[in-house]
């Protein structure tokens, strides 16, 4: 990869269980690990690197804990980002509802971060269309009511996870250039290789 290099500060926002650190992994390694994950506690942090167009961004992501006796402390990772992305479970209808606190948190905390909707587990309801609980056309209402970009991802297979995260880097151009435009001090100095690091994660 060459060009000027920027870097982008996401963080993952969702309930315990909907598959943030499936998400992750698939997009960072290419993997789906299966059986049950340990919960985060606090975050963990994976930092990735996308060619766009002419310029290189380095994605820092923030996988955060989704347990809400963690709230308090997620609230300190998503500080500064650039971007959200709010995910909820396409089989439970209760983690759409928690989305929507994050999203309300995040406009009333980060009025600058770019919120980035997330249906994971479509491979469930590919499977089962019974099993779907959070219907498309209510999120695409609420993503439109937000100004939010809406996905429906599989971590296990795959789909949508690489569109996703190549869009939120895509915008960060898009928008990081176009300040630079009227204004001086973007830092595009070099940064090191993507590596991976936990915080507080076991």
């Amino acid at each position: 990869m060459s060009g000027p290099r920027v870097d982008a500060k996401v963080v993952m926002l969702g309930k315990e269980s909907v598959g943030k650190t499936s998400l992750v992994e698939r997009y960072v390694h290419q993997r789906f690990l299966v059986g049950p994950y340990q919960n985060t506690i606090g975050a963990a942090f994976v930092a990735k690197s996308v060619q766009v167009r002419d310029k290189v961004v380095t994605l820092g992501i923030w996988d955060t804990a989704g347990s809400e006796r963690y709230e308090a402390m997620s609230r300190i990772y998503y500080r500064g980002a650039k971007a959200a992305i709010v995910c909820y479970d396409l089989t439970d209808s209760s983690s759409f509802l928690r989305a929507k606190f994050w999203v309300k948190e995040l406009q009333n905390c980060e009025e600058h971060c770019k919120i980035y909707l997330c249906g994971t587990k479509t491979d469930l309801i590919e499977a089962d269309r019974s099993a779907r609980q959070v219907d498309y056309h209510d999120v695409q209402d609420f993503a439109d009511e937000i100004k939010a970009q809406y996905f429906e991802t599989s971590s296990k297979t795959g789909r949508s996870v690489e569109d996703l995260f190549r869009k939120v880097a895509a915008d960060y151009i898009s928008t990081t250039f176009e300040v630079m435009s009227e204004e001086r001090g973007v830092n595009l100095e070099q940064k090191k290789d993507p590596f991976f690091y936990s915080c507080c994660h076991n």
